[in-house]
């Protein structure tokens, strides 16, 4: 399949908010919006590439998927609040794409910090990364929020093995231009909880399948950490409680976070 398939269309900039900028091919979308966030660029500007060539996930891992098989976009947001609720905004994205997707198909979760995952009898499938970036700029610091999901990828197609596309769970083809108003109308009327971490916290926790699970945490350096998941704490990380104690994890410290089976 390429990307002349009728099955693949491209994106219909008609049914999407003003703010949303449709390029044909970007190395990264979070490269063209950082950018534009330097130059001055409000709040709200979202960059959507046809063909990511040089996508980016957490730890500098790269991929590539094929043209209109995916959405790979990018929002600038400005967040007014104290530099203890930054660490949030991962976990903030990934719980609003994940209210935008929930429906969509049986067995989606939010898997900490942000992914999106499917259940499967080989194990979670992964539907949607993200990756948030803090950009100094001259009217003060901004986030980028960098999202992708797998719409239309075949098994052959899918950047890792654990992985799935909406395709592959849903009849039909799924409209790219209705998912991605889907999820900017979610990320717009969920992005406001920044401002009460407290609250954002209830949420996230109510739709995190991590939490409960036995998990195996991967670090840089050390041993792994083996415990039952069993709670977010106040900014933001994966209590871990190991049996002789409870051991809170960031996102910025972790590898992986793998259920145990």
């Amino acid at each position: 399949m390429n990307s002349t398939d009728e099955s693949r269309p491209p994106l219909d900039p008609r049914r999407l908010p003003h703010t949303v900028e449709v390029v044909e091919e970007a190395g990264s979308t979070n490269a063209l919006v950082a950018a534009r966030a330097r130059e001055g660029a409000e709040a709200g500007l979202v960059i959507v590439a046809e063909h990511q060539t040089s996508g980016r996930g957490r730890l500098d891992r790269s991929w590539e998927v094929p043209p209109r098989a995916a959405l790979t976009f990018s929002m600038l947001v400005r967040p007014s609040v104290e530099p203890a609720s930054w660490p949030w905004l991962p976990l903030l994205t990934g719980y609003a794409v994940h209210a935008a997707l929930d429906d969509r198909a049986d067995g989606i979760g939010l898997k900490w910090p942000n992914d999106i995952v499917v259940d499967d009898p080989r194990g979670p499938r992964k539907l949607a990364g993200i990756l948030v970036e803090r950009v100094d700029t001259p009217t003060g610091p901004a986030a980028v929020l960098g999202i992708g999901i797998n719409v239309h990828q075949s098994s052959s197609e899918l950047p890792i093995e654990a992985a799935t596309s909406l395709e592959q769970l849903v009849e039909g083809v799924p409209d790219r231009t209705e998912v991605l108003a889907t999820v900017l109308a979610s990320l717009e009327t969920l992005l406001p909880l920044i401002d009460d971490t407290d609250a954002l916290r209830r949420a996230y926790a109510g739709e995190c399948v991590t939490l409960g699970r036995e998990v195996r945490v991967d670090v840089p350096a050390g041993d792994p950490l083996t415990g039952t998941a069993v709670d977010i704490d106040a900014g933001g990380r994966l209590v871990v409680d190991t049996g002789s104690g409870e051991v809170p994890v960031g996102a910025g410290d972790v590898i992986h976070v793998r259920a145990q089976a």
